[in-house]
């Protein structure tokens, strides 16, 4: 069986395997340190466009919703371009990295109007688990098995679909607080539903550390380096904006 599954679709064993084909020296080969150092990096652009549009959120007569819309289907093309133009890594990845950040600035501040406070507290815990799950990829607490593998890529792509159903009952106006009260509510169902999603964001860390390690380990070229931080990008993205979401259902009981 293969030891290349991941439950994020930018991370899968073809994309490595396809590149390995030719041959890769040392010097041009990828690395984790590397893939470490280009993700540090978009998360610097990442945040630099974030706090733009959170500025610009803060102005009362400013229209963000450019900025949210253009973000989010502009990093969902990138993405799905990626995918199978994985060389263009290195130019394609940086330009994610500032739209989601444009996405994520606005949002982020729309949910700290609402819930003070609320951003820091998420961006805080979303590290802390990102340093966590490294932890316990590093230690070896938590293996990549195909059992592990096989249950998180259901669960992920159950998500995906579930998310996608959402979005196109609210293209016909179907009132989703009304018939999925756990999506968005604050009851306990809601917050237990979040706490899983939540959970299920941060194992896919630990398949993400995984596909970057066997990526190296099979001397895929260089400008992977910048696929494995996108594809990392990706998840704490995600990760980050469900850490906000349950958050926001916790301060809502208040």
């Amino acid at each position: 069986m293969s030891l290349f599954k991941s439950g994020n679709p930018t991370l899968a064993e073809n994309k490595f395997r396809s590149t390995t084909i030719t041959t890769i020296t040392d010097e041009n080969a990828m690395t984790i340190k590397g893939t470490l150092n280009k993700f540090g990096f978009m998360l610097l652009m990442l945040m630099g466009s974030a706090f733009y549009s959170w500025k610009e959120a803060d102005n009362a007569g400013a229209n963000v919703m450019p900025m949210i819309l253009g973000g989010a289907i502009g990093g969902l093309v990138i993405a799905i371009v990626l995918m199978f133009k994985k060389e263009w890594a290195p130019f394609l990845a940086p330009l994610y990295a500032l739209l989601e950040g444009l996405f994520i600035g606005a949002v982020s501040s729309f949910f700290n109007q609402a819930y003070p406070g609320i951003v820091m507290q998420a961006v805080g815990l979303t590290f802390s688990v990102g340093i966590g799950m490294y932890f316990l990829y590093a230690m070896r607490i938590i293996r990549a098995t195909e059992k592990f593998k096989s249950v998180l890529i259901t669960a992920t792509v159950g998500i995906a679909l579930f998310y996608f159903a959402i979005m196109i009952l609210r293209m016909f106006s179907v009132n989703i607080d009304e018939t999925m009260p756990f999506v968005n509510g604050g009851g306990m169902f809601g917050i237990g539903f979040s706490l899983v999603i939540v959970a299920i964001a941060a194992l896919n860390l630990i398949l993400d550390f995984d596909m970057i390690e066997q990526g190296a380990e099979m001397g895929a070229p260089k400008y992977m380096e910048w696929y494995g931080a996108f594809g990392l990008m990706v998840t704490f993205v995600w990760l980050y904006l469900e850490i906000l979401r349950l958050l926001s259902k916790f301060s809502s009981r208040n």
